[in-house]
């Protein structure tokens, strides 16, 4: 008989404490797993022993799933699956295969016919979304920007077109040392009524969720500083 694999939850926040983003359900099923594939088994052994995992890390099967992964390799992960085990997916923060690696293994779970289960846990993107004021009936996840400034700010100025055109909130993320980077260009790029909230430190205790129009922005002289943030836009 085929196991299932589960989807788990993963910590926005090390400073918040499990029981208050992960419902008592879905603590009980992380601790009932012994078979994990993760992003990174350092931070997931870390988060395995907060939620209170009966048994040491060594006793554990870890394997990793990340960009360093060949697409060759991704099958052969479901393995305890059809030894009859059930399986965990755990990414980095937030919920795997959502702008997470772990889409591959859920694709090839389906391929082969196995169950798969999503457990309740924080998504940034959600909760930023379902925060900003925005619109949230229609909305796009564009991911990561470009890097180079020249062809990010085209790229700002594309989405906004798009978010006027389709009446779509876009929604984006950035590497956090480069934030503040992204925030500028935004305000240079942008018209003054677009609409802009910046959602950072989701679930943390230093939590921020701030939306204003991007004439208001440029009133604030406003940082984020080296924190996980989302942008939100609405024009």
């Amino acid at each position: 008989m085929s196991g299932t694999l589960y989807l788990l939850p993963a910590p926005l926040s090390a400073d918040t404490p499990p029981e208050a983003v992960v419902p008592g359900t879905v603590l009980l099923r992380i601790r009932s797993l012994d078979r994990f594939v993760v992003e990174n088994a350092k931070s997931a052994r870390a988060w395995l022993r907060a939620c209170g995992h009966p048994k040491p890390a060594r006793e554990l099967s870890i394997s990793e799933l990340n960009e360093h992964t060949p697409a060759a390799a991704v099958a052969a992960l479901l393995e305890p699956i059809f030894a009859g085990h059930d399986l965990g997916l755990l990414s980095e923060a937030g919920m795997p295969a959502v702008a997470d690696p772990g889409a591959e293994l859920v694709a090839a779970a389906h391929a082969r016919g196995v169950r798969v289960v999503p457990c309740v846990g924080p998504s940034s993107i959600l909760l930023a979304l379902a925060a900003s004021g925005l619109d949230g009936q229609r909305f796009r996840f564009a991911g990561y920007l470009p890097a180079e400034t020249a062809a990010r700010r085209t790229a700002i100025g594309e989405i906004e077109k798009r978010s006027a055109k389709d009446r779509e909130t876009q929604v984006f993320i950035e590497t956090p040392y480069r934030n503040d980077a992204m925030l500028k260009e935004i305000l240079a790029t942008c018209r003054a009524s677009t609409r802009l909230a910046i959602a950072a430190d989701l679930t943390s205790p230093g939590e921020s969720v701030v939306m204003d129009t991007v004439a208001g922005w440029k009133k604030r002289a406003a940082t984020i500083g080296k924190r996980p943030a989302i942008f939100l836009l609405l024009a």
